[in-house]
């Protein structure tokens, strides 16, 4: 079942987002919004994670990206809350790590 995953807390608070990353399917989808989209920054643990990631469409609210200054160091497709609501109809499940 195609899941798109939603972490907004940041990963360098908490673990929510190396769980997220062990149990992604190769047709999952990865949403980063807010703080989590620090794990974008280069040099980065996070980012090198991300980055390794097969088969997993990566995204991050553009909105959030710009808010922090960020500059993601993977490949990512930045996204506004219009796209958000299209990817939570394109996915089987969505799955938010609160």
């Amino acid at each position: 079942m195609k899941t798109l995953h939603v972490i907004s807390s940041s990963p360098f608070s908490d673990d929510r987002l190396s769980s997220c990353l062990r149990l992604l399917g190769s047709d999952d989808g990865l949403l980063l919004c807010g703080d989590a989209t620090y794990a974008t920054q280069p040099g980065s643990s996070h980012a090198e994670a991300l980055a390794a990631l097969q088969g997993v469409s990566l995204y991050a609210l553009d909105e959030d990206i710009q808010a922090r200054g960020l500059k993601p160091a993977v490949a990512i497709e930045r996204i506004d809350y219009p796209r958000f609501v299209a990817l939570a109809c394109e996915f089987s499940k969505v799955n938010t790590w609160l």
